[in-house]
This record gives C-alpha cells, structure tokens and sequence, in this order.
C-alpha cells in the first residue's frame, strides 16, 4: 500500500519522515501465495512467561535458582558510573515503558544509577547509531525493538550494521499486539472490519506508530492477507499514534497491548483482534485475528543491546541483572498485567536470535515492497 495521508482525515500532529511505498500488486495475490512466504517469516520468541536458561536457546525455560532481585548484589561496571539506556522512541511507548521497568531494578542490583534516555527518530536507527559509536565499557546501552532486525532489509543505507556494530545481552520480552478501532467505526470484529473495508477502498486508515515496525508490517500483512486497502498514516512514535486514535483522527491501529489495555478497558477503544494465535487473558472475549485470517500472527520483542566489543564479564553482569530483574515478582506481574511475555534469553541466545530475525523480516519486507527513502 501506498503510504500517505488521507485526504479526508485532519492532518496528524506528527508523523514520519520517511515515505513508504508498498506494491498495491500484492493485493492481488492470493492469501495462500501469502501464507507460504509468511511461514518462515514470523519471528519465533519464547513460549509465554518463559525466563530464558543461561546456555541454550531464548526458548528455554529457566533452570537457575535466583529469585529476582532478592538475590545477593552483582558487581558494579564502568567503575560505577550512572549507566545510559537509550531508547529509539518517546517517552509513553512499549520501549520506553520496559526500559524503564527494568533500569530500575538492574540499578538495585549493580548499586548504580541507571538511567533512560528518548532518542527517537528513523525508526529507531538514531539511538542505535549512537550506541554503536559508544565506548564498550557497559555505561551506555540500547533497549531495542523489532526494528532492529526489520531495518536490516528496509533501509537501504544504515550508519550502522546491526549485527557487527552491537553486542547482545538479552532479548527482554515479546509482547503481542491488538487491533483496535476508535467507536466511531462500524464494525466490531475482524470480519465486519474486512467486510467494511472492502467496500470503501482506500477510506479508511491505519495510525502507524512507528514506520517499519513490527505494528506496521503487521498492518501490511493484514490488508495482502486480505485483500483490503486500507490507508497508513505514520507518526513519530505510538504515543501521538494512539492520541490521534482516541480522538477519531485516525480509525485503525495494530498497537502493543502494553499501549491499549487502559483505553480498551475504559471503552474509549474497541478492541478487534488480536494477532497472538491463542485469546489473551488479559483481554476476555477478543478473537484472536486468525480465527478470521488464516495464518495471520505477529509479535513485537524488545531487546538489550551494548556497542560492540563489550567484554564477556561486562556482558553477563549485565545479563544477570536483566534476567534477575525480570524474575522479580513485582516486575513479573507487572508484564503479565500488560500482556508482556518476558524472555530473559541468554546473550549467545539472543545474538543467534537476532541473525536469525533478519533473515525473517527480510521475507516480509521484501514481498511488501516496503522501502524507506
């Protein structure tokens, strides 16, 4: 689909600066040519509430006896400098809300400062840049986001490579989306959704929080599995995405569950479907969207990062006091709320994880024909 603004919608308060052009060809492609490309497309993320092992794959469940932060102290790093965790959104989104859950409990744990810092923009290539310019001693670091490896194939000329230039500690938690729509739209599941799509064409619209996203190209894969055209608008970031939604300014939006709970339970959102292949609790009597669309499903994950040539003791500290972290009760009950699934994967784990997430979204991407210019 061809990215732009709607004629009859108000003009966004912001959005993105890159343009992206997507084959309106796909649409005539069949859902089965689809499913097959899709099939090895999906990123694979731990089985919900897993806590990574500490050899093996993000996949493993844990083995180990800690217990969160309760356990004894970790070593501090950098000589105990104030550690920097940027973030490539603003402040109220997914990224920035699990940043900060965990810079606070890591800080418990090393006895150090740690602090979040916003450095949106590009789809989160200008925090990443920024961290692969960092010097390897661990004070600066890289909550990322399914961009990451989406990127890759999107843009064509990255500052940086995001598998050479950074060193992996721990891919944090996968975090399913919802499909949701403001009241006004008159339709109150998937299938009436189609049903009103297709019979106005290119009326209504899709906020996209951030291009290149994994919401985004959930978006994409919804309407080529659908036959629909239905019209993104982009933003610079979920949080104006999902103002704008909440007042009529934009119809549709694929967002985290983390960003949309609070609205959905307010009714000020109808929640549609979700893009997880089972219901999620925290959302009683929401379909999942393959239910309605065969073979659809989509997942966001969120990661740690450091420069590369971080040295393997700085690495694991800081692996530990991620994991432990996760692990601590109030921290594991606060993701579960939000529909957060945590991982806590091993950073060997997790670097094998990121190769192979590339090689995925790139099948995306490409059968899209999404580019950023």
């Amino acid at each position: 689909m061809p990215l732009h603004r709607a004629s009859r919608s108000p003009s966004p308060s912001a959005h993105a600066a890159g343009v992206v052009k997507t084959r309106r060809a796909a649409l005539r492609l069949g859902a089965a040519t689809l499913l097959t490309s899709l099939a090895s497309a999906i990123p694979l993320l731990a089985p919900s509430g897993a806590i990574g092992a500490t050899n093996g794959s993000a996949g493993q469940t844990a083995t180990s006896g800690t217990s969160g932060a309760s356990a004894a102290p970790l070593g501090q790093i950098a000589g105990g400098k104030t550690i920097r965790i940027l973030v490539g959104a603003p402040a109220g989104g997914t990224t920035d809300t699990l940043a900060r859950t965990i810079a606070n409990e890591m800080g418990k744990l090393l006895d150090q400062s740690v602090v979040v810092e916003n450095r949106p923009g590009a789809g989160g290539n200008i925090a990443a840049e920024l961290v692969a310019q960092s010097a390897p001693d661990g004070s600066t670091l890289l909550m990322s986001f399914t961009s990451h490896t989406i990127n890759a194939t999107l843009y064509k000329n990255l500052p940086f490579d995001p598998v050479t230039d950074f060193t992996p500690i721990t891919l944090v938690a996968s975090v399913p989306s919802v499909l949701v729509a403001h009241p006004s739209v008159p339709a109150n599941n998937v299938a009436e959704l189609i049903q009103l799509a297709k019979s106005r064409p290119g009326k209504l619209n899709f906020g996209i929080g951030a291009v290149g996203s994994s919401v985004h190209l959930a978006g994409d894969m919804f309407k080529m599995m659908t036959g629909t055209y239905i019209v993104n608008i982009p933003y610079k970031g979920t949080t104006p995405a999902v103002t704008d939604l909440l007042s009529g300014r934009v119809e549709l939006m694929f967002a985290s569950t983390l960003n949309v709970l609070p609205h959905i339970k307010a009714g000020k959102l109808k929640a549609l479907g979700v893009t997880s292949p089972a219901p999620l609790p925290q959302l009683p009597g929401v379909p999942p969207i393959a239910q309605t669309v065969k073979g659809f499903e989509s997942n966001a994950w969120f990661g740690l990062f450091g420069p590369a040539g971080l040295p393997p003791e700085v690495t694991r500290t800081l692996y530990q006091a991620a994991r432990r972290g996760l692990e601590t009760p109030s921290v594991a009950k606060r993701l579960e709320n939000d529909g957060a699934q945590p991982v806590a994967s091993t950073p060997e784990a997790f670097s094998a994880f990121v190769k192979q997430d590339i090689k995925r979204w790139a099948t995306v991407v490409r059968y899209s024909g999404a580019k950023v210019e």
